[in-house]
C-alpha cells in the first residue's frame, strides 16, 4: 500500500527529530540540560525530539551548539526547510494574506509544461474568474482567521492564470460534477464562472473533463491535487498544503488522474453538464 504524502511529511519530520535526539545522546546530556543550555524548558526539548513541535532554524542552531555539533547545522537546517516545504499549514502560508501565496508559485507555473489538476470541491484555480476567486478566498480567510485580502489575491490568481492564454503548457483539468453545483458567491458570480468554463474549453491547450454524478466510480472522490509535469504533486488538505516529489507518490497520483479521466466526460457532454448547471441557477 502506498504511503500518503502527509504520512511521508510526518516521517521526514520524525527522521529530523531522531537526528537531533542522536546529537543530544552523543553529547551525553539530558533533555533538561539541553534546555538549560538553549534557554528553554525541558518540555520543549522533548516536544522537538519526539516530533511534536517542529523546530525553527534558530532552534536547530541552538540545539547543535548545545551539543557541540556546529558542523551539523547546515545539513539539519537544509533538511528542516525541506520538511517545511513538504507540509505547509495554510494559516502559516496565509498569515500575511493570500496574495503573496498566489504570486510565489508563478515561477513553478511558468516552468511547467504539463499540468494535471483534479478538484472535487471547487473550480480549479487556473479556471476561476476574479469574482469566484474573491468569494472563495474571502470564505477561506474567514474560516482560517487569516487576513482577508481576497480582492488582491483574486486579481493575482487571475493574472497567474493568464498562462492559459500565453504560456506553452498543456492543461488537463478534471472536476466532479458537484463542483458545478456548489454555490460559491451569488448567482451572478456562479453564472459568470460557469460561462467562463465553457469559454476555456475552446482553448486548444486546455482539456476539461467533468465526472458525472452517475459515473461508475473507478476511483472514489479524492482531495484536490495538482501534478506539475512528472516532478511534483501538490495536495490540498483542509489544514495544509502537502508538496512531495517521491517517485512512488508521483506515480500513484498520475495513476489516479488517469483513472479519473476515464470516467470523466469531455467535449459536448461536458458542455451539456455545465449548461445544465447554468440553467439550474434560475
Amino acid at each position: 500500500m502506498s504511503v500518503s504524502p502527509s504520512s511521508r511529511a510526518q516521517a521526514a519530520r520524525e527522521r529530523l527529530a531522531a537526528r537531533l535526539g542522536d546529537l543530544r545522546r552523543e553529547a551525553e546530556i539530558t533533555g533538561y540540560e539541553l534546555g538549560l543550555r538553549c534557554g528553554w524548558s525541558a518540555a520543549k526539548s522533548s516536544r522537538i525530539e519526539n516530533a511534536r513541535t517542529p523546530p525553527s532554524d534558530a532552534d536547530i542552531r541552538a540545539w547543535c551548539k548545545a551539543c557541540g555539533a556546529l558542523d551539523a547545522v547546515a545539513d539539519l537546517v537544509a533538511e528542516n526547510r525541506h520538511v517545511d516545504q513538504m507540509y505547509v499549514q495554510w494559516k502559516k502560508l496565509h498569515r500575511h494574506g493570500m496574495r503573496r501565496a498566489q504570486e510565489e508559485v508563478v515561477p513553478l507555473y511558468e516552468s511547467t509544461r504539463l499540468f494535471r489538476v483534479y478538484c472535487s470541491n471547487v473550480v480549479p484555480g487556473m479556471l476561476q474568474t476574479k469574482a469566484y476567486a474573491a468569494a472563495l478566498l474571502s470564505t477561506i480567510a474567514a474560516f482560517q482567521g487569516t487576513p482577508d485580502d481576497a480582492t488582491d489575491a483574486a486579481a493575482a490568481r487571475v493574472e497567474r492564470s493568464s498562462l492559459l492564454h500565453r504560456g506553452n503548457g498543456r492543461y488537463a483539468l478534471l472536476m466532479e460534477e458537484t463542483v458545478l453545483r456548489y454555490r460559491i458567491g451569488d448567482e451572478e458570480t456562479m453564472a459568470g464562472q460557469l460561462g467562463y468554463l465553457l469559454a476555456a474549453m475552446a482553448l486548444p491547450q486546455v482539456s476539461l473533463g467533468i465526472i458525472p454524478f452517475a459515473a461508475r466510480r473507478r476511483v472514489w472522490p479524492l482531495e484536490a491535487f495538482y501534478l506539475f509535469d512528472d516532478d511534483r504533486v501538490a495536495v490540498e488538505l483542509l489544514t495544509a498544503a502537502v508538496n512531495v516529489s517521491a517517485p512512488s507518490d508521483l506515480a500513484t497520483y498520475a495513476r489516479a488522474f488517469a483513472e479519473l479521466s476515464k470516467i470523466a466526460v469531455h467535449g459536448a457532454d461536458a458542455r451539456a453538464l455545465i449548461t445544465e448547471a447554468i440553467a439550474q441557477l434560475d
